[in-house]
This record gives C-alpha cells, sequence and structure tokens, in this order.
C-alpha cells in the first residue's frame, strides 16, 4: 500500500483550486522536480484519489438561472437503475444520488426558468415510469463550493491506524491530519 503525504496533500490543494497551474509553477511551490509532480499525480490518478479535472461553467453565462434539488419517490427502489438509465437523457440533471430517508433519489438540476422547470418536473421526470412523487427545492445562493477536506482520518475507531482508500484501484494510504 502506498501512503498519501503531505506533499501530496500539498499537489492535490494547488491544482484543486486551480487545474490549469502548470506543473512547473506546482513544483517551484512545492520545491521538487516537475517530473516528481507528474509522477505523483498521475500514482494519484492511477490510484483513483484524483478524480477528473477541467473547468466550472457558470450555469447562469449560459442562461441557466434556476438551480434546484428534486428529491424523488420512486414506486419501488428495485426501479433505481432503470429510472437513472432515463434521467441521463435529461441534459439539465447535473447530479444524481440514491438517497436513504424520504426520497429514494436527489437529482440537482439547472432550467432557463420556472416554465423549464415546470416542463422539466411535470413531463420528463414525473412522466419517467416507477416515478411516484418528486419535491423540488429551489436553491437561491450557492455559499460553499469546495473539495473534501485533504486531511483524512478514521474517526470511527480508537487507533490511529491510517485509512485505507477503496478501490478496485491500488490502495492508498491516506496519513492522519498534521
Amino acid at each position: 500500500m502506498e501512503k498519501i503525504d503531505k506533499l501530496d496533500k500539498r499537489i492535490m490543494e494547488i491544482i484543486s483550486a486551480n487545474a490549469r497551474i502548470p506543473f512547473k509553477d506546482v513544483a517551484a511551490v512545492c520545491g521538487v522536480s516537475r517530473a516528481a509532480i507528474h509522477q505523483r499525480v498521475q500514482r494519484l490518478i492511477d490510484a483513483n484519489v484524483i478524480v477528473g479535472s477541467g473547468y466550472d461553467i457558470n450555469p447562469k453565462s449560459l442562461g441557466y438561472n434556476t438551480c434546484t434539488y428534486v428529491g424523488i419517490r420512486l414506486e419501488k427502489g428495485s426501479m433505481y437503475s432503470r429510472v437513472v438509465d432515463e434521467l441521463r437523457n435529461i441534459p439539465e440533471i447535473v447530479e444524481c444520488h440514491y438517497t436513504t430517508g424520504p426520497y429514494t433519489m436527489l437529482v440537482k438540476l439547472y432550467a432557463r426558468d420556472n416554465e423549464q422547470l415546470m416542463d422539466l418536473l411535470n413531463r420528463k421526470i414525473q412522466g419517467i415510469t416507477g416515478v411516484d412523487s418528486t419535491e423540488t427545492l429551489i436553491s437561491l445562493d450557492q455559499s460553499i463550493k469546495r473539495e473534501v477536506p485533504l486531511c483524512v482520518t478514521d474517526n470511527s475507531s480508537s487507533t490511529s491506524e491510517p485509512v485505507a482508500q477503496q478501490s478496485s484501484n491500488p490502495a492508498i494510504i491516506l496519513d492522519e491530519c498534521e
């Protein structure tokens, strides 16, 4: 098992704040070679610690002025996979989660206005076979958006053993907070 050390955490902190930063600049901040940065980032990608990269697009700049969370109740939980396949065909849906609690699923979507939102809800989402009901929560403002903390510990055990990253890829041990 490999370990995520202080340098890995520092690299992830820098590139998560600015995905476009050149590796040479990351190397300069961290005091190591560009090759070392490249190798470490590739190792973190291979281990599924870093997933994806890219740019965040401001939905409002494209005319999507309404951010909405929709709780969906299904007739049966076993319909989840089939319903997800149909939800994938609605491009305004940007996230979908299988949840516990009052909803079977929670989706996040963007609509241009209330009329489009009503169409998405009434015709597209509620029109899917197996969708029993929906509840809509409109986001008025997004106050916080960030990545998870890079300091990861397992608070569920009394030992101070590092936490193993769960994945089908090579295991990486996450150091405790320092």
